[in-house]
């Protein structure tokens, strides 16, 4: 017997956040910090959140952290990173273009992203040992459910 594979939260908001940012969002930061120097990256981790017990709609708290480096300079670029949380920001306002279907890595299921917003605004985190512009969204909420297959 094997398992049929399911959607994440992690999946998802990955997945929906490649729709507003582009391919660099991951659950981890890359170690080669050149791969994505110019633009920036994203990390996120589930913080919280509980699925609904009578529909199978999730609805998690995602943590996103933004990235930014400059590996020529120990000065963080700061506003690189902060442009990356208020993409994020802005698009969880352009409600029109969030309802949609995301596509999930190859022999997973396809789900369908209802809403998405923020539960705080993104704030400047110092002190980063690498030098590194580091901003964070305490927390993305994104609304969603598995497109039967």
């Amino acid at each position: 017997m094997s398992l049929q594979l399911r959607a994440t939260p992690e999946l998802v908001a990955t997945a929906w956040l490649k729709t507003v940012i582009g391919d660099r969002v991951a659950t981890m930061l890359p170690k080669d910090n050149t791969t994505w120097a110019a633009s920036g990256f994203c990390t996120l981790t589930v913080a919280g959140g509980t699925p609904n017990a009578y529909v199978p709609l999730r609805d998690p708290v995602m943590g996103v952290d933004c990235w930014a480096v400059n590996p020529q300079s120990q000065k963080p670029p700061w506003n690189k990173a902060a442009m990356l949380a208020a993409a994020i920001q802005a698009a969880c306002y352009d409600h029109p273009a969030i309802p949609q279907r995301v596509t999930l890595p190859s022999g997973y299921p396809q789900a369908q992203v209802l809403s998405a917003y923020t539960t705080g605004d993104a704030r400047r985190v110092h002190d980063d040992a690498s030098s590194y512009a580091h901003y964070s969204i305490p927390g993305l909420v994104i609304a969603w459910t598995e497109v039967p297959s």
